[in-house]
């Protein structure tokens, strides 16, 4: 007589998250759906309406995942302890070379996510706003006038929407070497030496 088979685990509700943005950054999200989402994770279908109501669900989720992942490091970063302008600004570049700091695949497939969907199109609108103000109140902290930190904060994240949203390819090296000037544009004032290379050690060790 065989022995009964024993139930296939349900996984974990970041098992199932993880691959729908997977699915997400890879395919759109057209192509995140249950059925889809059990082969990749290796479950049963039934096994996704233990961590999700239902599709619509996941999508919050989803969405909530990429907020905490990518606004919520970038106001962190913002206002991390920082002795001047410069290594305030570093400390945010860190986000555009880190991806386990800023997900930048995850943050355009949201963005194009959002060209058909009005409802996350207006929570995009919040995340960009509230990373504007992140930006806005660190040049503020450091002195500069409510106009020069509106001028210097959107600059300073359009030039990255742009480069997400361009998928710009850029050889590692030579996108590292571009911070410093980057942030001397950003504050107007050039970094010191230490400045940049306490920065450059962080993505240069190992």
């Amino acid at each position: 007589m065989s022995k009964p088979t024993s139930p296939r685990p349900r996984g974990s509700r970041d098992l199932w998250l993880d691959a729908a943005l997977d699915l997400l950054v890879s395919s759109g999200i057209d192509a995140v759906k249950i059925m889809p989402l059990a082969r990749a994770v290796d479950q049963t279908r039934t096994g996704f309406y233990w961590y999700f109501k239902d599709l619509g669900a996941l999508h919050d989720a989803m969405v909530e995942t990429w907020e905490a992942r990518n606004t919520g490091q970038i106001q962190a970063r913002c206002e991390a302890p920082a002795q001047t302008i410069n290594t305030a600004l570093f400390n945010l570049m860190d986000c555009w070379l880190d991806p386990t700091l800023f997900d930048a695949r995850l943050d355009l497939a949201i963005r194009n996510w959002a060209r058909n969907d009005t409802t996350l199109a207006a929570r995009l609108d919040a995340a960009d706003n509230a990373r504007i103000a992140a930006v806005h109140n660190m040049f503020l902290r450091f002195g500069y006038s409510r106009e020069q930190a509106d001028v210097r904060s959107l600059t300073t994240i359009y030039t990255q929407v742009g480069y997400i949203s361009m998928e710009v390819e850029e050889d590692p090296v030579a996108r590292l070497n571009r911070v410093p000037h980057y942030v001397e544009m950003f504050s107007g004032q050039p970094p010191t030496q230490a400045e940049i290379a306490a920065f450059m050690a962080r993505h240069t060790s190992g």
